[in-house]
């Protein structure tokens, strides 16, 4: 009983200390993501959208580079446990250099073919050419962007959580100056609106990814190896790492791709459903900032004492996390019900935002609110416990089954052939995905079939 006692004493403390940072590191970045969307929303109701909707395609590419980040992870953390350094750096290699040659595809299309892009979630002229405009230029923040994604986790994975909040803090202060000077025209600079809100973006990414690069090479840590070898990793290799890693791609691609689907019909039934939106996405986003802290840390936790092959107590600090994590989001729920009011003020301070985009933005984050338990419940088993256990498969499964076999149909009929109110569209969206997802994870959880060790402790 004693040693169970100290045990849990140990979770929550490493829990925290990892936690915190990485909590603190996405409160920066969404805070960033909140404070550019107030921006724009004072450009009006079709800049808010059309940024909304450039932001997609962004969302599209983070979706992979979050499967290779999280696909890394699951090795490294193991690793970790087991003290296999070079191990770590061979994935590590892999990961960066497919990542690099992601968001290198996904910025080329978004120069060459921006206004097709913005063109799939609306037709309106006026929303396509600021869509377009803004597209084009923040795709030169996706290399940056993506470099520092991937050699954060492999940091954030051995328990480094420092210099990516460090490096964090140092963008965001950089892209609020410049999102003011740029979209606004102070400082000296010139007012562009959306446009220097996307170069605000590509400046102050690259900024953060030389200021990581700079300190790691003053720390000599684990991120900093010779061109050659970062390069330079074999077939098997590659083949090591996509054995586990590609479903969790796959996964995050395929459920990125659904969600600007679904994003893609929310858009189609009117610009200012959109705009309404795009405020409940900077609001989720700021809801989520403690749950990504607690599940990175969480799976850094349960991955190690898998790696050090203490099965039932990596099987304990899971149960204390998935049970946690629902509990507090029916606290972070109330708080944003309550507020919901005074943050909505916070997009429409110069009027500019019409009364139906304010009465629906209300409506969507009174439905997130009350639904972000079942949300999470997934979202902890999938993202933390399966793919640090070892299980990248299943958690796949659960995602492509709900989102694409449920969510996705349920969602279009309701829309177009039911034609009901947009609030019920998503609602029905919501339910239609988490609802079936949270009972086959609890029940997957339950099994314990998730535990699957990569490596073997080192000797």
């Amino acid at each position: 009983m004693e040693t169970i006692k100290n045990e849990r004493k140990e979770f929550w403390q490493l829990l925290l200390k990892l936690a915190l940072p990485i909590a603190f590191q996405h409160l920066l970045v969404n805070s960033l993501t909140f404070i550019d969307t107030i921006f724009m929303s004072q450009l009006g109701d079709v800049v808010l959208s059309a940024s909304g909707m450039a932001t997609q395609w962004n969302w599209l590419m983070n979706m992979i580079s979050f499967g290779l980040c999280s696909g890394a992870a699951l090795f490294i953390a193991q690793y970790w446990g087991a003290r296999q350094l070079e191990n770590i750096r061979r994935i590590y290699s892999v990961a960066f250099v497919t990542a690099l040659a992601v968001s290198v595809i996904f910025a080329v299309s978004a120069m060459l073919f921006s206004s097709e892009i913005i063109s799939v979630f609306n037709r309106n002229a006026d929303v396509v050419d600021a869509g377009s405009v803004y597209l084009t230029a923040v795709a030169w923040s996706y290399p940056a962007t993506v470099m520092t994604s991937i050699q954060g986790t492999v940091l954030r994975s051995t328990e480094k959580v420092k210099l990516p909040m460090f490096v964090s803090c140092i963008s965001v202060l950089c892209n609020i100056v410049l999102d003011y000077a740029l979209i606004f025209g102070k400082l000296g600079l010139p007012a562009l609106g959306i446009k220097g809100a996307a170069i605000a973006t590509a400046i102050s990414a690259w900024i953060g990814y030389l200021v990581l690069i700079c300190v790691s090479f003053y720390q000599k840590n684990i991120i900093i190896i010779p061109l050659k070898k970062l390069f330079g990793f074999d077939f098997y290799d590659f083949r090591q790492f996509m054995a586990r890693a590609f479903p969790v791609v796959l996964n995050e691609f395929m459920w990125g791709f659904g969600t600007v689907c679904t994003n893609a019909i929310y858009a189609n039934t009117g610009y200012e459903n959109y705009a309404a939106c795009t405020i409940l996405r900077t609001v989720e986003s700021l809801c989520m900032i403690l749950f990504i802290g607690l599940n990175d840390g969480g799976a850094v936790i349960v991955g190690k004492n898998i790696g050090e092959g203490m099965l039932d107590k990596a099987y304990r600090c899971a149960k204390r996390l998935v049970v946690t994590v629902p509990l507090i989001s029916l606290c972070i729920g109330a708080i944003a019900i309550i507020f919901r009011e005074n943050v909505i003020y916070l997009f429409n301070m110069s009027g500019n935002i019409t009364h139906t985009t304010v009465a629906i933005a209300s409506t969507l984050i009174t439905i997130y609110a009350l639904e972000l338990g079942f949300r999470n419940i997934p979202y902890t088993m999938i993202c933390a416990v399966f793919r640090s256990g070892g299980d990248s498969v299943t958690g796949a499964k659960y995602d492509l089954l709900c989102l694409w076999g449920l969510a996705i149909p349920a969602t279009f009929i309701a829309a177009f052939w039911l034609k009901l109110p947009f609030s019920i569209v998503f609602l029905i969206c919501y339910i239609a995905e988490d609802v079936p997802k949270s009972i086959l994870c609890i029940r997957h959880f339950v099994s314990r079939k998730w535990i699957k060790p990569v490596c073997a402790k080192s000797e």
